[in-house]
Formats: structure tokens, sequence, C-alpha cells
């Protein structure tokens, strides 16, 4: 297996591909890989800068991560659903298009069998599954629905870039197998999904914690020193002590340094 690299992930989806004739499915599949080709070559990413994989009826794209995420980003928004229009505009009821799809970044490894692995991957796949993305393509008029990860929305939407307008995303939850999954969906979300789900752990949440005010503690003052023995670097005074500060008198044992040398009367 190779090392996982840094790779931009594409995830393209038919929906109810299986709900149709073995004619009208490759019928779709032509159109889906003619669409995702127009879209991706229409931002500069030819297929010298990509890995595909067929899955029926999805595809999954591995993109160089030298390439463009922001434009990228800027073709699924303009150009997907021009595509869609273009196609579906001449084809019968049962042979229209409509399609999920999952932008995402993140490492992946390629085996020595041509296989993809990298827990980026499988988040990206969670999400393509997911039923916040089928409810929101179901409920809308036009055939496209795009959900980003939480790292394509913290490196290019939140920026505000031409062409990608911020507040069309919108921060979802994805539950899994492995914890809940924090992503962006572009248009509404669908009925029954709340705006804004907080996921323990997310970006959002830390920086809130950090500058939250912390539990109100009570000062104590220290309580007063007994200085009547006193040891200072292994001294040790005992007795009367009568204006030590400056020329003064001692009396009683003196013991400096917890040496062996000691005095016994008065020293002034």
């Amino acid at each position: 297996m190779t090392d996982p690299v840094s790779r931009t992930i594409l995830l393209l989806d038919i929906e109810e591909y299986s709900d149709r004739d073995d004619v009208e499915q490759a019928y779709l599949r032509r159109m889906l890989y003619t669409i995702t080709d127009r879209v991706l070559e229409s931002c500069g990413i030819d297929e010298t800068l990509r890995l595909r994989a067929d899955r029926g009826d999805s595809v999954m794209e591995l993109i160089d991560a030298g390439a463009s995420v922001t434009a990228l980003l800027r073709a699924l928004l303009a150009e997907t659903p021009t595509e869609l229009r273009a196609v579906n505009r001449m084809a019968s009821q049962s042979a229209q298009i409509r399609l999920r799809a999952v932008l995402a970044t993140g490492y992946v490894a390629v085996d020595e069998l041509d296989g993809w692995v990298g827990a980026d991957l499988n988040h990206a796949c969670r999400l393509l599954d997911a039923d916040v993305l089928r409810g929101a393509l179901r409920e809308r008029p036009d055939d496209f629905a795009l959900c980003v990860s939480e790292s394509v929305h913290h490196g290019i939407v939140q920026h505000g870039y031409r062409g990608i307008p911020k507040d069309a995303f919108h921060p979802v939850t994805v539950e899994s197998k492995n914890g809940p999954l924090r992503a962006w969906l572009h248009g509404p979300t669908p009925r029954g999904v709340p705006r804004h789900t907080e996921v323990p752990g997310t970006r959002e949440q830390e920086d809130r914690t950090a500058t939250a005010p912390g539990p109100r503690t009570r000062t104590v003052p220290p309580a007063p020193l007994d200085l009547s023995n006193a040891s200072f670097g292994g001294s040790y005074v005992a007795g009367d002590q009568h204006g030590v500060s400056g020329n003064g008198t001692v009396h009683g044992d003196v013991h400096l340094g917890g040496g062996g040398a000691a005095g016994t009367g008065d020293r002034e």
C-alpha cells in the first residue's frame, strides 16, 4: 500500500438508481460520467489530476491536492445544476437524473489492488449516504444537493470567496457508527433537521470553552508569619533577639549554616 497522500475527495450519487431498469441505468451512468467530466474540466481538472472509482450508481474522484478546491467548489455550485438541466430537458421522466454530492479533503492511500483506504474517505462516504443529504435532495425542486466537509468549510466556504455564498451553507450533524460527523449542507435543511446541532469536540465548542469565564473563587489572605523560631539557609537562632537588622545584640546560642562551631554567652 502506498503512503497516504493529501487529496480532494469528490463523490456523486444518482438518486433512485435501483428503481430503474437496466437500459435506464446504463443511460444514467453515461450521463453521470459526462456531467462529472464537464464540471471538472470547466475548472481545469483534467484526467491527469484525478483517479476515478466506479461504484455503479455513484462515482468517486480522488483529485490532486494541487488542484484548486475553491475553483472546484465554485464549478459544482454553478456548472452542475446547469449540466443537469440540459440533460433532463431532453430525457424522459423515467430517465431524469438527480445527484447528491460530497466535497471533502483528507488523506487517502491506494493499496496493491487499487483499493482506496483512509478514514477521511470513509467519513465522506457516510456523508453521501446520510439521511440529511438524501432528504435535502428529495425536498428540492432542483436536481442537485451538495454537502461539504468541515475542513472544506473552514478552509474555503467561511471566507466568502467569489461564487461561494457562505450564508447558503448550514451546519448539520450526521450520525455514524464512529460517532457524530459535522458537515455543511448547501441550501435549506430538510424538514425535521435542526439548523444547528453541536458536535462535542468541534472547533466552535472548543473556542467557546477556551473563552468562557471560569468559576469565581474567594481569595483567602495568608496567616500571620511566626518568626519566633526561624531557619535561614540552615542557620538557627534561639533566644532573645534585639535589633538584628542593625548593630544589635543577640542573647543565646547561635548556630550558623548548620556548622559545628557554637558560641555561648553574649556576642556584641
